[in-house]
């Protein structure tokens, strides 16, 4: 099934990047390439496809005020990052809760989406490193996960999540500091390619327009062959994260189709239909999963230069 998602969710607090290749990681605790997600949960349950921060896409779509991850309190919930600094390249629990406003007591009760509770993106400001984490809750409502960032500088930490019995979910953003020899990057040019690692490229066919939907293809391949065999990952063959470099809104795409829906191949491509919510740069991550590791490849665009 084919379902336009308008890429206006993640769009709050990850740089102004939804550029061409970018570096590689090899896990998802690494730099990684554009993602696809699924509509359906865990459990199989059918999602919406819109972009977090977001309502469903489809008829009648509505859109938040402002692009998701931007705030670090929004609609009745606020991100408390207990870890606020860490040290370039050394192993670190990241430590959070999500509080309710109203009480300021932690938030314990969460509907899974794409089998998970929460999930948790880490991107420096200059889009060169990629982290999407699943940390661990705790009984008192803290939220914690091992993370290693390679590079000093200003970071933005994205927690996604949908509380329970709610109707659309919540992407909430705050800044974490990496201490260390600071030298920060340019962003990479963009280019229709982008290494994945062990012989892993992903090419892109297409190109965000703003308030116009555009379909993007991310076609996988491995020493140049099509990879025909990709394997569901959070209930997807690929997830997408874009970051608009300069603000480091934060969007997050969901495929075209889902596993086991009778129609979507397992690669080699993996498509989403994408609005971006303005003119500029962004940088797409693009994690998928092949003979169990999940990879991910990085893209990066200018939407300016859309027709």
């Amino acid at each position: 099934m084919k379902t336009g998602l308008r890429i206006t969710a993640y769009t709050a607090a990850v740089a102004a990047a939804f550029t061409a290749a970018y570096g590689v990681g090899t896990s998802v605790d690494s730099v990684s390439t554009p993602a696809a997600h699924s509509g359906r949960s865990e459990h199989g349950e059918k999602s919406g496809h819109g972009e977090s921060g977001h309502e469903d896409a489809g008829a009648g779509t509505r859109t938040t005020s402002a692009p998701a991850g931007l705030q670090t309190a929004s609609d009745g919930y606020a991100l408390d990052l207990r870890t606020r600094r860490t040290e370039a390249g050394k192993r670190t629990d990241l430590r959070f809760t999500v509080t309710e406003e109203s009480s300021g007591a932690p938030l314990k009760s969460y509907a899974k989406e794409h089998g998970k509770e929460l999930h948790l993106i880490v991107a420096s400001r200059d889009l060169t490193t990629y982290r999407h984490l699943h940390p661990v809750r705790a009984a008192d409502g803290t939220w914690s996960v091992p993370a290693t960032l390679p590079k000093a500088g200003d970071h933005r930490v994205f927690a996604d999540f949908r509380p329970a019995g709610a109707e659309k979910k919540v992407t909430l953003g705050t800044d974490l500091a990496v201490t260390g020899a600071y030298a920060p990057a340019d962003l990479p040019p963009a280019r229709a390619t982008a290494k994945a690692g062990d012989g892993y490229e992903v090419r892109l066919t297409g190109t965000p327009a703003p308030g116009k939907p555009r379909e993007l293809t991310l076609r996988v391949l491995r020493d140049g062959k099509p990879v025909t065999d990709l394997q569901p990952y959070l209930g997807a063959y690929g997830h997408l994260v874009a970051l608009r470099a300069g603000d480091l809104a934060y969007l997050h795409v969901h495929p075209n189709g889902e596993p086991g829906d009778g129609s979507t191949e397992p690669g080699p491509a993996v498509s989403f239909t994408t609005t971006a919510p303005s003119a500029g740069t962004y940088r797409l991550f693009l994690d998928f999963r092949h003979e169990g590791k999940v990879r991910t490849a990085a893209f990066t665009v200018n939407t300016a230069h859309t027709h």
